[in-house]
């Protein structure tokens, strides 16, 4: 599946409004400040938009908010996630809450990631 117009009008858009766990999560991780790992935000792959991805060890981070509590967004996630790890990125996800409250926690999860492979 390719990346339309649309959608990269729409990631660059994504781009301008972070939800806020995005804002918070995106300083831990901006300017190299994650381990020398460079991410990118709001990324186009396909037909989907990633909220963050590190290219150089194909990892990808979702924030999970509230919307992803029922069932038709538990199985949209799930065929997302099998694209995503069918183009060769690994997902981890993690919850807005946690960034709000553990984002210690959650930047160590996810150098941990980077660094095991």
């Amino acid at each position: 599946m390719k990346t339309t117009p649309l959608t990269y009008a729409r990631a660059k858009s994504m781009r301008r409004e972070p939800t806020a766990a995005e804002r918070k999560l995106w300083g831990g991780l901006r300017k190299r400040c994650l381990g020398d790992f460079k991410f990118v935000r709001q990324q186009p792959i396909g037909p989907y938009i990633v909220d963050f991805i590190c290219r150089q060890k194909r990892l990808i981070v979702e924030v999970d908010g509230a919307t992803h509590g029922d069932e038709s967004d538990v199985a949209y996630d799930i065929r997302r996630t099998q694209f995503l790890k069918a183009q060769g990125y690994r997902v981890i996800r993690v919850e807005n809450h946690a960034v709000f409250a553990e984002i210690g926690a959650v930047l160590d999860h996810i150098f941990n990631t980077l660094t095991q492979s």
